[in-house]
This record gives C-alpha cells, structure tokens and sequence, in this order.
C-alpha cells in the first residue's frame, strides 16, 4: 500500500487492506491510476481508495468501510458510462474490470458472466456455441453498466433487451448482505436491476439466458454521400416501419471515418450510412437486404455474410476509450418530415470529425412485454436517437457540447420526452433521471431503493433517491 492523502487514517486502511482477500490501491499505484482511466476523458474523478475484490465478502468489507467513514461508493465495470458512473470523487470505487469470466452451459442455453466483463469477452465464448447474448453495439462496452440500464443492440428486437435476458444476480447490498435477485428470490430487487440502473446493489455476477444465433451472420453497412441523405433517411423509415422482428438498423449521419472500406475520397466528408443486422433464416435476411444493397448509387456496401463478432465490433473503431464524449439522447414513435430535416440540419452542423447522429430501431420483440415486468425505461419506444458529442481538445469542450445540445432541443418536438438512461449525461443526472422512466415506475424504484440502500451509498452519477428523501 502507498502512502495515502485521504481524509482517513492510516490504521483505517491498513485494517482494511488485512481483511481483503482482494487489494486496495491508492493514489499514484498504477492499478488505481489504470482504475481511473475510463472511456470519456471528460470525466475526471479521483476517488480515496479503489479495492479490487475476489470475493462477495471483499465486497461487503468495501461497503462498511464507505459506510463507517461517511464516503460514497462506485462500481467500475467496463468503465464505459458516458457520465462516468465508475467513479466517485473522494470516495470508495469497487473495481470489478479485472473480474472477467464467462461460463457456458450449451445444453440449458445459460451464460454466467463476471460482473467486471465486457461484451467481447462473452462473444468470445458464446459464439463457439453458437449462442448469442442480446448485447449493445459497441463490443468494448461492459457488460454489468449495458444490463442494468436495459441494454439494446443488434439483436435485441428478436431476443429483447439485455435486461430482459438476465435469469439473475448476485449482489451484494448496502447492508453487506450476499443475495441472489430472481424471480423467486428478492423479486423486487430483480425488478429495479432489470433496467433501474446500478444504484441498488454490487452486482458480482449475472446469469443470462442464451439464444442461437452465429456464429455466422447476415450483416453490414451500407454508406451514402450525403447529398442522397434525405432519400437514405426516407428508406430508413419505410423500412423499419415494415421490418420483422429479425431485422435491426441503424442510421448514422458523421463525417466518413477513415476506414479502409470507404473510399478515400470520402474521407471527411459528410456520409448518410445505415447498419443492418438479420437474425432469422439467411435466405429471408438476403430479401431485405436488397432493399438496402440495391437503394441508389452506394460508395460503399459491407452486407454479406461475416462472422457476428466481427460484426459485433466493426464500429469499436469509432468509439475509442480516451476520447471525451458528451451525448444527448431522445426517444421517439415516429420519424416525421419535421424530424428528418432537423437531423440533416444537425448533420450539416457537426462540430468534430469524431461526432455522430445515430438512430437505432427499438420495438420488435421488447415492446410486447409488459412495461411493469421490468424497470426498463424503453419498452415503448420505437426510435433511439443520440447525438454525440466526440472529440480530444479539452479546450474545445463548449463547442461540441453546445453541438449536442442545440441538435437535441431542435430534435425535442418530434420526440416524447423520454430518454435512455444509459446515455444520460453527467451534468443531466439529477434533471432527466425521471425522464428515463414512467412516473410509476420511477415511482416503484424509489421505493425499492428505499428497502435496499436507503442512504444512497451506491448513488454516484445516475442516482435513483429513496422515496421520501432529498438526497
């Protein structure tokens, strides 16, 4: 242990680190500085102490201490929340990342995930099987922040959320207690993890349920100049308002990366591209697809068949850790007119080389379950939009944020209100939390929040308060 400038003694933390199986690491260790590092540099927060656990009981010794010494505590995963809910200034940040393997049961169609894992590693271990678990869009994302906060991606309109998909937890709670949240034990504490976010309990380990997809697949991206952009969001919209559950797209208006399968002359320019993933039968997939592969004049097309963790990780590239990030997130039932020239209009106002407008086909298979089943903010939702903000300047912060921010509120008269938990950004958290959810179930969470960490010790960034307080 190093030495230490935090307002707690000595002793405190030598008795501490004697009664871990794990480690605790302090300041200018390189495990806490590794720790600290997470995917938008724009979040800078130091907290006292960082303890990597093995053990539940390391978990629940990290709890009483954050509770003896009146300090806060956060759960790092993959380190990958745009409002870096990893960490917590001053207080105690419970390091799962290196906690990382998956188990794989072929025969029940079951995955057991380590809280600390990210959506490559269960690829990784799924796909020789055969087996999917509905995940995000960007492989590096961890698996326990994706979870919590319902969790869509390419086959999610088939299978259902992430959060839909998750049989159960183990966790630890604010009082120390080990417990598992199912269906059959501690229901209520199932319910608020399937979508409520991760302020109610450590997650150690998930259990979800797999389904047979890969590990090859029908999948790719189509990219446009952005003089046919209009046209492109137009067959966007015919084709997903027809789509069978089996299809998923996504919309992305940016400038053109410099990826080797779009042409260089495109470069930097301004590009209208839509992603697409089929999860049925190959043979119906490839009659979908045409619609796509055969729409205009394309500077690029990457629509074949290909392995799905390929796929799964095609657009890591342009989300990179290190980056800062800064997004604006809205849901929508419908994109009309109006909607489609504010998102060309935003388009043509990008800031940042790195930034994008992306909107991603929800409905499917999720919006058939009943709302009050889960937590989950979305279930209704038809379109996800995101505006982000992605750029390497800190002094161009003011830039890229007001970017966002103007596209947003443009965008707002076309869309309901709500929004993703997950991509809620930090200066946002106490403002739009409520607008992630129906009141009842916000509602419903405060309460259950109330049972299991009443003085909101797991609050970080994207609290959810107890009902009744005004923490």
């Amino acid at each position: 242990m190093s030495a230490v400038n935090v307002p707690i003694s000595i002793s405190a933390l030598t008795a501490l680190e004697r009664a871990l199986e794990g480690s605790l690491h302090l300041r200018g260790d390189p495990a806490y500085e590794s720790c600290c590092t997470i995917w938008n540099a724009m979040i800078e927060r130091r907290p006292a102490l960082v303890i990597r656990p093995v053990s539940e009981a390391d978990v629940a010794a990290a709890l009483a201490f954050a509770q003896d010494n009146a300090m806060a505590v956060s759960v790092r995963g993959g380190g990958h929340n745009v409002a870096g809910a990893a960490l917590s200034d001053g207080g105690v940040t419970i390091d799962m990342s290196h906690r990382r393997t998956v188990t794989v049961d072929p025969q029940a169609m079951t995955v057991r995930v380590d809280a600390g894992a990210a959506w490559r590693d269960v690829d990784a271990a799924t796909q020789p099987h055969g087996i999917v678990v509905p995940s995000g869009i960007i492989s590096a994302t961890g698996v326990a922040g994706l979870t919590l906060g319902a969790g869509f991606g390419w086959t999610s309109r088939r299978f259902g959320f992430t959060a839909d998909n998750m049989l159960s937890a183990r966790v630890v709670t604010a009082d120390g207690k080990a417990r598992t949240a199912s269906a059959s034990e501690n229901p209520d504490l199932y319910w608020a993890l399937r979508g409520g976010g991760g302020n109610f309990a450590v997650v150690t380990e998930f259990t979800f349920r797999g389904h047979a997809h890969g590990p090859e697949v029908l999948a790719g991206m189509v990219v446009h100049p952005f003089s046919a952009a209009k046209d492109v969001i137009d067959l966007y919209v015919d084709l997903t308002s027809a789509a069978p559950d089996e299809l998923t797209c996504l919309l992305v208006l940016r400038r053109a990366p410099p990826a080797p399968w779009i042409p260089e002359a495109y470069h930097g320019q301004l590009i209208a591209g839509i992603a697409a993933h089929w999860t049925g039968p190959a043979g119906q997939g490839a009659t979908w697809m045409r619609r796509l592969k055969a729409f205009g004049s394309p500077v690029a097309d990457t629509i074949a068949p290909k392995s799905f963790t390929s796929f799964q990780s095609f657009l890591d590239g342009g989300q990179p850790f290190g980056r800062r990030y800064y997004w604006k997130s809205e849901e929508t039932s419908a994109i009309e007119d109006g909607l489609t020239d504010e998102l060309l209009t935003a388009a043509e106002a990008i800031t940042s080389p790195f930034s994008a407008i992306l909107c991603m086909h929800l409905g499917g298979a999720p919006a058939r379950i009943p709302v009050e089943e889960t937590a989950v903010g979305i279930r209704r939702a038809q379109y996800g939009l995101v505006f982000q903000g992605a750029w390497t300047d800190a002094t161009e912060d003011s830039r890229h944020i007001s970017w966002a921010r103007s596209a947003a509120v443009a965008a707002m008269p076309f869309t309901s209100g709500s929004t993703y938990v997950n991509f809620i950004t930090d200066d946002e958290a106490t403002a739009r939390m409520p607008a992630a959810y129906a009141s009842e179930t916000f509602h419903r969470l405060q309460k259950v929040k109330a049972i299991y960490d009443p003085r909101s010790l797991l609050g970080g960034a994207l609290n959810i308060p107890p009902i009744g307080s005004l923490v």
